[in-house]
């Protein structure tokens, strides 16, 4: 293979589209160093998994010697993104975006070298731009094409309001590209139609139009819904490592080889070897701790990882847990889950909800080996733990 084509399956792993691929070949032939770029609007504290398969993109962008630009957009998070919206989202406050930003700086470089990254803030432009610069922006687009967006289609032919200021987002979020002289943009599937405005106003600009990568985005412990820290199904790359390490054991078999595609540095020739020698007999328990070690480690170190491995092998296979108990499925009542005392009783470890709550009120309920301390803990469906109620009462589950 040359190089421009290593470098391409190496782009390609775990994309979606690229838009248009002979674009990429193009300027990857070029040998021009490209300047990249993520954005990533500071709506919350934490960074999750989900988020880290764009950052890896990014830094294999890095690894092949591009330049790497995470924008964090301060300035569109208090519009708020109407993307998958089906009403007008409250914008942020200023105090609120900016501590969430710092947050997102410490984060990023755990993945990211910070000597090879570019961290830029859309406020540096936008808060130059004036009125008018802003009504000549809005007139490179139309109404008509902005509601060939799905969402906002949706929401008008249902007769959902649609503020203006929504409009604005996915032109700002373009505008970013003009103002960067992106050669690529990275985003979720979710997130095409804005990546497509970007190309469009550069035109309009006079500038070359940007490739667009979009990402899937990334299933949560439920193997479901997207990762996402409201509903529950998240692991967080600021959670301890043995929290994140029994979280990556608890997802299915099948869900494994999607993390290990999209989160895991390894070689996908290898990680087919494992999938093939799964397929032949092999114990998928033995590869997942392959993921979750790599994870943990990225996170917290080698040592951490090491420490959480022990952890959950002193609970699990040390401890006085069956070796014969057979998983037992329990449909939740509800999309976010199940509560815990009616878990208990589903599955027989209580005769009723009330000695369910008389069990976690006396410390004997634990879950994981962890010992449960709200009473009002729900299980989120996907996911399979070990449920134990005093010393010898024990049930594999899964919620679904």
């Amino acid at each position: 293979m040359t190089d421009v084509e290593q470098a391409l399956a190496l782009i390609k792993r775990g994309t979606e589209e690229i838009l248009p691929q002979q674009e990429l070949v193009e300027r990857l032939r070029s040998g021009r160093r490209l300047r990249v770029k993520a954005g990533f609007d500071p709506t919350a504290p934490d960074l999750h998994l989900g988020h880290t398969v764009l950052l890896n993109k990014l830094k294999q962008f890095q690894d092949l010697g591009h330049e790497t630009i995470f924008l964090i957009g301060d300035f569109t998070a208090m519009i708020g993104d109407p993307t998958g919206k089906i009403q007008t989202r409250p914008p942020l406050t200023r105090d609120e975006v900016i501590e969430n930003a710092r947050t997102y700086e410490e984060q990023i470089f755990k993945i990211l070298d910070p000597e090879k990254t570019l961290v830029m803030f859309n406020s540096s432009w936008m808060n130059a731009m004036s009125a008018a610069d802003l009504i000549q922006l809005a007139g490179k687009y139309t109404v008509a094409r902005m509601l060939e967006r799905d969402d906002f289609s949706k929401r008008y032919q249902s007769g959902q309001a649609i503020a203006i200021h929504e409009f604005l987002y996915p032109l700002i979020q373009g505008y970013d590209s003009v103002a960067l002289r992106a050669d690529v943009e990275l985003g979720g599937t979710d997130q095409k139609f804005n990546l497509l405005v970007g190309r469009h106003l550069q035109e309009s600009y006079g500038q070359k139009p940007q490739v667009v990568i979009t990402l899937p985005l990334l299933e949560g412990l439920d193997g479901v819904q997207k990762m996402s820290k409201s509903l529950g199904n998240y692991i967080g790359i600021t959670e301890p490592p043995e929290e994140q390490f029994g979280k990556l054991m608890s997802i299915s078999d099948e869900l494994m080889w999607r993390y290990f595609e999209l989160l895991s540095f390894r070689p996908m020739a290898e990680i087919e070897d494992w999938k093939r020698a799964c397929a032949e007999g092999a114990n998928p328990r033995d590869f997942k701790v392959r993921l979750a070690l790599e994870i943990v480690a990225r996170f917290h170190g080698e040592e951490a990882a090491r420490k959480a491995l022990e952890q959950f092998e002193a609970r699990f296979r040390r401890g006085a847990l069956p070796e014969d108990l057979e998983t037992v499925i329990v449909t939740a009542p509800e999309p976010e889950g199940i509560g815990i005392a009616h878990l208990l009783r589903e599955v027989g470890l209580v005769k009723s909800t009330s000695e369910a709550l008389r069990m976690i009120r006396q410390g004997a309920v634990r879950i994981d080996g962890e010992r449960v301390e709200d009473p009002k803990k729900v299980i989120p469906p996907g996911q399979i733990h070990i449920f134990q109620v005093g010393k010898r009462r024990f049930a594999k589950v899964e919620v679904r």
